[in-house]
């Protein structure tokens, strides 16, 4: 789904800096540090050991999941499991679409542990996103159009509700360990089809208004969930990616077609339910595609309220909406945009955030600067602001309002000359205060358009990228205007040249990891990396690295847990105390494409005769109750 053409022209490596092997050599050397350009050398009074003592696994490509010894993998919800005392199990051949609103959705992505009862490590709720849904492997028996599977309007309305998100309560014991309570006070679905209010600079605009909603005010349902991010006050940030996906029948000669094709919305939806839901017929329901690509703040607190779509945060598709609260007081957002030659963006608060009246900041996400990052060859960052007639985001080039500017985000970002990556995921902010983003993968990349911050074209392998905000009283500024930045790590296998990898410490034949994802840190600061593409790109499973990011072994990457075939890990979250780590595992028994409900590559986590497979969220504990990664 990439758009392989970038958006604006940025120099290229050969014309910014020294050649990748002279570059590389210097960062190793010690003289690097005063270069002051990335991969510069930490300072000796950094070394530290590592707190990463668990032992590695092997790479490997199984029906099964694996983690470290001493370690153990408890599957604790699942597709289709219930969430509202419906007694009944789950029967994958009999499904409705009033059942699956009441269960657990398909394909569990983000995943964030809120805790109850006074920061509790064993009582809190689970708050999952559900990304997208497989027909192939949630139905039997299908029909094929154009060697397609195409849903019927019954299955089209399940795959709707089991979109969105899930909220479960879920406790620890001594006795039975981590289980979801099926009839929790807190747990609740919002899916494709759940009324959603919309706040911030767009709400209510022309290009929000649709025949069911002439306000342009109150949207139904959330598309997409990927990843998402938790406010300060305690409030959900789930995030819509590949909303494209969704819209069929782009009319030829539209005065919108070019605003259409930007965000990639054409004739080839991955989903057919423009047959049965006019929203998704762009020739009937024009507007209908600019209510999706936003952020979406719920409360998991009170079941009852109503999600926002936060438009100040600007529309594209949002891998992540992660938080941090900056010395004085603002909050900043950091969010990539998942698709090649795309960018990483920020948002900042207009107001600080108040710590003593949660009240006071329902609506925080409403004001604020929404800016794009701008990666120099000098090691600096300078982040752009989106504002609506500041330099080039004038009527004169189509923006009358901010509200244009955040609906179409990616044209005003082209136009201030943010910097084109190599597909924007996670982002994911360490207790040191630096920031980091990882970068999946760009076959598209040729070699004249590398840059110093994705040196590779094409970069099949990803990599990620090391953000600096300066110091200041209280911490790191994350309101500057102007960071610094480094190569964290270049995925890929350091024993093949072709792959140009780049680790600061070689790690084993084990620990070297190819298209980084989520992201995730612990309270000693390590990185945790989720990959997604490493089964395609190298032929072993999606795994969960460990890397600490200061110390003797910065940036050197440990296998930790790897996930069944087909599947991907996502959504890594530590409970309070770090003794618990849930993960989703999302689409086990994806690949290979021939694999079918019928004969699926994996029937994890139920392992049961004529049973498809189900995403399913695990909790992964160590078995003598110490904490994770040690």
């Amino acid at each position: 789904m990439s758009d392989p053409s970038p958006k604006n022209t940025q120099p290229t490596l050969e014309q910014v800096m020294l050649s990748r092997r002279q570059f590389l050599g210097l960062a190793g050397a010690a003289g690097a540090a005063a270069l002051a350009l990335p991969g510069r050398a930490l300072a000796a009074s950094s070394l530290t050991p590592s707190t990463l003592t668990f032992t590695e696994i092997a790479k490997r490509l199984a029906p099964e999941p694996a983690v470290a010894p001493g370690y153990s993998v408890l599957p604790l919800i699942s597709w289709g499991d219930p969430l509202f005392d419906q007694g009944a199990g789950f029967d994958p051949a009999r499904q409705s679409p009033e059942d699956q609103a009441r269960r657990f959705g398909y394909n569990n992505d983000f995943t964030a542990y809120m805790p109850l009862e006074e920061n509790s490590s064993t009582h809190g709720l689970l708050c999952v996103n559900h990304e997208y849904t497989i027909l192939r492997l949630m139905f039997a028996k299908l029909e094929k159009t154009n060697e397609r599977f195409m849903a019927t309007e019954a299955q089209g309305r399940i795959e709707q509700e089991a979109h969105g998100c899930s909220v479960v309560e879920i406790r620890q014991t001594p006795e039975k360990g981590w289980r979801a309570l099926e009839s929790g006070t807190y747990n609740r679905r919002i899916t494709a089809t759940t009324p959603i209010a919309v706040r911030g600079p767009a709400a209510g605009h022309a290009r929000l208004r649709t025949k069911a909603d002439p306000a342009g005010t109150r949207i139904l349902g959330t598309l997409a969930n990927c990843a998402g991010g938790v406010t300060p006050w305690g409030t959900v940030l789930t995030c819509e990616e590949n909303f494209d996906q969704y819209f069929a029948n782009v009319p030829d000669g539209h005065a919108d077609g070019d605003l259409w094709k930007r965000y990639t919305i054409g004739n080839d939806p991955y989903y057919n339910w423009h047959l049965f839901d006019t929203r998704f017929d762009v020739t009937k329901e024009p507007n209908e595609c600019n209510r999706f690509g936003w952020v979406v703040e719920y409360d998991p607190y009170d079941p009852a309220s109503t999600p926002v779509k936060r438009t100040a945060l600007g529309r594209f598709k949002h891998e992540c909406a992660t938080c941090v609260v900056a010395p004085d007081g603002r909050v900043a957002v950091y969010s990539g945009d998942d698709q090649v030659f795309e960018y990483i963006y920020r948002f900042v608060t207009a107001k600080p955030y108040d710590p003593q009246n949660r009240a006071a900041n329902r609506h925080l996400l409403d004001e604020g600067t929404l800016s794009v990052a701008q990666f120099k060859a000098d090691g600096t960052l300078r982040w752009l602001p989106l504002i609506h007639g500041e330099g080039p985001l004038t009527a004169e080039n189509g923006f009358t309002s901010q509200a244009e500017v955040v609906i179409y985000a990616r044209r005003a970002a082209d136009l201030v000359g943010a910097t084109p990556m190599d597909r924007p995921e996670d982002v994911e902010v360490t207790r040191t205060g630096r920031v980091y983003a990882s970068l999946t993968k760009n076959k598209d990349r040729k070699k004249s358009q590398r840059l110093p911050s994705n040196r590779r074209g094409p970069n099949p392998f990803g990599h990620i990228i090391e953000m600096i905000p300066p110091k200041v009283a209280g911490g790191r500024d994350h309101t500057a205007e102007t960071y610094r930045w480094d190569i964290f790590l270049e995925g890929g296998n350091p024993a093949e040249p072709t792959h140009e990898a780049y680790y600061r410490e070689r790690p084993s034949v084990n620990g070297w990891l190819t298209n980084p994802d989520n992201l995730t840190s612990d309270a000693h600061g390590n990185l945790w990396i989720c990959t997604d593409g490493q089964q395609e790109a190298v032929g072993t499973s999606e795994g969960i690295y460990a890397a600490p990011t200061s110390g003797e072994e910065r940036g050197k990457p440990k296998l930790f847990f790897t996930a069944p075939i087909g599947a991907e890990v996502t959504g890594p979250s530590f409970t309070p105390d770090g003794r618990t780590l849930f993960v989703s595992v999302q689409h086990p028994g994806e690949d290979p494409e021939d694999s079918t409900y019928e004969q699926p590559s994996t029937r994890w986590p139920d392992d049961l005769p004529a049973r498809p497979p189900r995403p399913t969220v695990v909790a992964i504990t160590k078995d003598d109750g110490g904490i994770i990664g040690s």
